[in-house]
């Protein structure tokens, strides 16, 4: 899907023109806030990273520049485009740091109430005219919005793992977004050589609505005795020209994420077919999330990692 992004009309008034975003605040250092900072740093935008732990900062930083590395080892970007990036992105554990912030990512947990938790705390400190956006893969823009002082400004910027290797980006608007915030959305996205897939607010967007369940389907294969875990990848990989297997996929994720998705699926669209697995209840009951754990349907404290089941 192409990008077409129209020139600002100066003739507008005021609060219809797009805002430009010059600086990005992002809620959350982990996987996808670290991977949302390094792309935004990259194409010269301002980052301020936030995050409740000192510790998760100082790995996202190392993280970022481990990473990088690698593109300017594939001559992706130079030496010299590492450090101006990095020298663009301050961290912070005070909600204050966003004071000048055009937009704030939030990247949090895949929990609804952890989301509502981190608005709340952050809004005092928001500048009024500051774009607000989620991350999440499946909860609701509209009712997330709603819980904010900024409906109109809010909206769903949906990147794909790992960030600065994935070229999408879902856009999804809440019943409330208005068109500036939209615009200005797609503007940043075209900034960050993203290409936009516009969702409709539905529970799980599209690539979620269809991945998911897919993984999903994988773990009812394992659990019924269907296949094996390194049957059932290997199926997929060679029999439908998968990069990863389902399971080895779900892992990667983050099993506790995998569920959570089921989860808003199941709930908001009230239909069986979307029930999660039990066994991917146990698995996440048990901590096993996944590559982040050390431990899901593989053992990641081996080399290779093996299968658990």
């Amino acid at each position: 899907m192409n990008i077409t992004v129209k020139p600002a009309d100066s003739t507008a008034p005021a609060s219809l023109q797009a805002p430009v975003i010059a600086t990005v605040g992002v809620v959350g250092a982990g996987q996808m806030g670290n991977g949302i900072s390094h792309v935004c740093a990259i194409a010269g935008l301002t980052v301020v990273l936030l995050d409740v732990k000192a510790d998760a900062l100082d790995r996202a930083m190392a993280a970022m520049s481990k990473n990088m590395d690698r593109q300017v080892n594939r001559g992706l970007i130079s030496a010299e485009d590492k450090l101006e990036a990095l020298a663009r992105i301050t961290t912070t554990t005070d909600y204050a740091g966003f004071a000048d912030c055009d937009l704030v990512i939030e990247a949090a947990t895949e929990k609804e109430d952890v989301k509502r938790a981190v608005y709340k705390a952050m809004i005092p400190h928001l500048k009024p005219s500051c774009i607000l956006a989620s991350n999440t893969s499946s909860i609701s823009i509209t009712r997330l919005g709603a819980s904010t002082d900024r409906p109109e400004k809010f909206i769903g910027i949906h990147f794909m793992n790992p960030v600065p290797v994935m070229k999408l980006i879902e856009v999804i608007r809440g019943i409330a977004t208005d068109e500036p915030t939209f615009q200005a959305t797609q503007t940043l996205a075209a900034k960050l050589g993203k290409t936009t897939a516009v969702s409709e607010d539905f529970p799980a967007f599209i690539v979620n609505r269809i991945l998911v369940p897919m993984i999903n389907e994988a773990v009812y294969a394992l659990y019924e005795g269907v296949g094996s875990v390194v049957s059932i990848d290997t199926a997929m990989k060679l029999g439908a020209n998968h990069p990863m297997g389902p399971l080895e996929l779900a892992d990667f994720i983050g099993l506790d994420t995998c569920l959570s998705i089921m989860q808003v699926l199941y709930e908001g669209l009230s239909d069986s077919k979307y029930r999660p697995c039990p066994l991917l209840v146990k698995y996440v009951e048990a901590g096993w999330l996944g590559r982040k754990s050390g431990r899901g349907f593989y053992d990641y404290t081996q080399t290779p990692a093996r299968p658990t089941r």
